[in-house]
């Protein structure tokens, strides 16, 4: 039995790595193959009545570590110089209005049409409005540098943004002055510990002299983030914060205390610390879409009752996105279509609690809009032409 399972684990990671080397060729999203292996392994177990334990309490788990390491994978690729500010600030931009106002709408729809409460509704949707940067960065592949660079930046900020201001939303009762205000000393205090942990952090990957030091650096950034979660911080912006730090050690070396971490050799370091960090990334990536698809209900797929929001969701925010894109100057193809909803949202909409949860949103309505954003997507990079990487 342990064989077995040893066995189908790694040809399951093998499976993965290959459809991620390939899907350069096929432009096929990943996540669409996982989520379908993940299903067709369930069908299996069912039809050869194999026994699998319960893997739903898993998924969150597999969720949360994910979402650091690909936030941190992401932030340590961010480059921050002046040349890079405009292509920063219009990926801001870009990630937080249709953010706030494919929120704000869709919470109006659900409220209007669904008789919910409008803020119960504005919980249940944002998960819907913050693109996957665990879906997107990986699809970027064949585009040229800027387009690239620009979906690093816009779907790591929409993670940390939307986080945030989900976090905000669902734990104040009450939004007024004193919830701003409280959120206010929050994020004051998530700088300062952010500051402090990534020096501390920064100091010891490049001290420690043991023959294992990137894993325990790993996995005290996950302690911080989680401590820093049950005071009700926001916690993701310490992930991004540190892996900016780390990757533009080149930039900040002219100052005095940053010259005291030797960034010259600290760099090497931070090499190093990337490449185990993505390889991580891809791993539990890889387990949660499966997971996830394995505990999708072919009933769930199918539901015709949530599919017409499904459609009203995705439309709100491809039109919402062309829009800020138009405005932004920027290109719609193929900028449009790679708004893939995927890891942050399921996390999310787990994570809401069940005096929030309206009964429209639901695992059929989740599943259905991250497919169909998975689609669009694939269409939209169907048509553009591999470019040489500079």
């Amino acid at each position: 039995m342990t064989t077995s399972i040893i066995i189908t684990f790694c040809v399951l990671i093998l499976l993965a790595y290959f459809f991620d080397i390939s899907s350069a060729k096929t432009r096929i999203p990943t996540v669409i193959l996982l989520l379908l292996m993940g299903w067709a392994i369930r069908q299996l177990t069912v039809f050869f009545s194999i026994s699998i334990p319960d893997l739903t309490s898993i998924l969150p788990v597999l969720g949360t570590v994910g979402l650091i390491l690909i936030v941190l994978e992401g932030s340590l690729e961010l480059e921050l110089n002046k040349t890079k500010l405009p292509l920063v600030k219009k990926a801001a931009i870009v990630s937080f209005f249709p953010l706030i106002v494919s929120g704000l709408l869709l919470a109006w729809l659900f409220s209007f049409y669904g008789g919910y409460d409008y803020k119960q509704s504005l919980v249940n949707v944002l998960p819907f409005a913050i693109i996957s940067s665990a879906i997107a960065i990986p699809s970027a592949r064949n585009l040229n540098s800027y387009n690239r660079e620009f979906i690093t930046y816009e779907s790591s900020l929409s993670d940390i943004v939307g986080v945030i201001i989900f976090n905000f939303v669902a734990l104040n009762a009450v939004i007024d002055a004193t919830a701003f205000l409280h959120f206010g000393w929050q994020l004051i205090l998530i700088l300062v510990v952010s500051f402090f942990a990534s020096v501390g952090l920064s100091y010891l990957l490049g001290r420690i002299q043991h023959h294992i030091k990137f894993i325990p650096i790993m996995v005290m950034v996950i302690l911080i983030y989680m401590v820093s979660k049950i005071y009700h911080l926001p916690s993701l912006l310490f992930i991004l914060l540190f892996g900016v730090f780390l990757g533009n050690l080149d930039e900040l070396k002219q100052n005095k205390w940053i010259a005291k971490l030797r960034p010259d050799d600290l760099n090497k370091e931070v090499h190093k610390f990337r490449e185990i960090a993505t390889e991580a990334a891809f791993v539990i990536r890889t387990f949660f879409f499966l997971v996830f698809g394995y505990l999708i209900e072919t009933s769930e797929l199918l539901n015709t009752d949530t599919l017409l929001w499904a459609g009203i969701v995705v439309a709100v925010i491809f039109i919402t996105r062309a829009i800020q894109l138009k405005i932004a100057g920027l290109p719609l193809f193929p900028l449009l279509f790679i708004a893939p909803r995927g890891l942050i949202s399921i996390l999310l909409f787990l994570s809401i609690s069940q005096a929030d949860k309206i009964d429209l949103v639901n695992n059929s309505l989740i599943i259905q809009v991250i497919i169909l954003t998975a689609l669009i997507m694939m269409g939209g990079m169907m048509g553009v032409k591999k470019e040489i990487k500079p």
